[in-house]
């Protein structure tokens, strides 16, 4: 017997999204060669990536209702082309406006990623949910272990404004030949999803699966993990846009800051494996709880680092959660709502909790340019994990999930 066809969806997923957030989690090394030729505060050009990472968050909401609606291949695809854009055109700006403009176009891009690539997976399995959204998940932590050399590496070569020239060409090629092997549905090619649906539990998973976006939006469980996950967003860009130049303040140079951005991706890798299994054996909740508790850990190590490898763990730590935490989500709406209409719903959460991440990186720049040191920005983001621990802790799942099938809805 071949592969299942769920695992290439798997694969394509997890390269689609190796592309475009280890092209995205470079920005903390165009951060420098910005602010070094234009002179730019770190509070306005961080609101660059701000702006961004709200609106691409938002935008998911949308990317997730037209992924239902018109598969993921049409979405992803089209998202290539702004992506690719948006990056094309970013090398060509003189004034700080502009780079607005452009990184809204890529934004608009961007958001046709987690959203669609999530989603679809979700569709595709029954069994090892978990383990499949959490590989998938690891393409994008990879790609910012991977990625960040490398771009490095073509900064020094041509400079940022042919620099990013040619990552808009790479990322629109790549993710637009990607999106073809993104299928809708296991029935869309005359299969069922990886494990199989019993002839009894196919009819418990029939009325699982009918919970509809507009039923999931008056249950309790639901809003308490659109709290949860908007609490834990707010900081989460702050370190992906603002260790590199943490690591220069601390005078460790360059290398040093590309580094921490690849231990904080391999951490992820490590994170959204190692989590995506254990939330298959333990349940999801008490895994998500885990990982927050861990991540309000690693924003207080952060605050506290003054050397290479303090700072170089510390990031690898956070990498370790945030892996965990952002790809168990779509692993529980699917358990607690069921698959059928997942890319609303994950759109949903995306799309209302990820704005609140613009907040970090922006607050950041502003305390660092306030008081010269990142360390309250990063003990206020210790706290908002704590509060989105606490937060969870309190919302119990829905009694009629679908994870009550594998038992992964705990």
């Amino acid at each position: 017997m071949g592969v299942h066809y769920g695992w290439v969806v798997v694969g394509a997923a997890f390269s689609v999204l190796f592309v475009a957030y280890g092209v995205q989690f470079s920005f903390g090394l165009f951060f420098t060669a910005l602010v070094a030729e234009f002179g730019w505060s770190r509070a306005s050009l961080s609101g660059v990536f701000s702006l961004y990472g709200g609106a691409y968050a938002f935008l998911g909401l949308f990317a997730g209702r037209l992924t239902d609606r018109w598969g993921p291949r049409a979405v992803v695809a089209t998202g290539a082309l702004l992506y690719g854009l948006g990056l094309a055109l970013s090398g060509r700006i003189s004034w700080l406006g502009q780079l607005y403009l452009t990184y809204l176009l890529a934004a608009a891009g961007m958001s046709t990623a987690y959203v669609p690539c999530n989603a679809t997976v979700v569709k595709w399995f029954t069994a090892k949910r978990g383990l499949a959204v959490g590989i998938t998940m690891a393409g994008a932590s990879l790609g910012t272990f991977a990625c960040p050399p490398l771009i490095a590496l073509l900064l020094a070569r041509v400079g940022w404004r042919a620099a990013y020239g040619i990552l808009g060409g790479i990322v629109f090629a790549l993710i637009a030949g990607l999106s073809l092997l993104l299928v809708r549905e296991p029935a869309a090619r005359g299969l069922d999803p990886y494990g199989g649906v019993p002839d009894s539990a196919r009819r418990s998973e029939a009325t699982a699966t009918s919970w509809r976006p507009g039923e999931v939006l008056r249950h309790p469980s639901f809003w308490g993990l659109l709290a949860v996950y908007t609490a834990t967003w707010i900081p989460v860009f702050l370190p992906l846009v603002h260790l590199v130049p943490l690591a220069q303040d601390l005078g460790l140079g360059p290398a040093v800051g590309a580094a921490t951005l690849s231990a904080l991706g391999i951490g992820a890798v490590a994170g959204r494996l190692a989590m995506g299994a254990l939330s298959d054996r333990i349940g999801r909740r008490p895994t998500l709880a885990i990982a927050l508790g861990l991540q309000a850990l690693s924003f207080l190590s952060l605050a506290l680092a003054g050397s290479a490898p303090a700072l170089l763990a510390s990031a690898a730590l956070f990498g370790y959660c945030y892996g965990a935490i952002s790809s168990l989500m779509p692993s529980i709406v699917g358990d607690y709502y069921g698959p059928a209409h997942a890319g609303s719903l994950v759109g949903i959460i995306f799309g209302v909790a990820g704005p609140a991440s613009a907040l970090g990186p922006l607050l950041a720049g502003w305390v660092f340019d306030a008081t010269g040191a990142y360390t309250w920005a990063f003990l206020v983001s210790a706290l908002t994990n704590l509060v989105a621990l606490g937060l969870l802790i309190v919302t119990r799942p829905p009694a009629r999930a679908a994870g009550g099938l594998s038992g992964g809805c705990t």
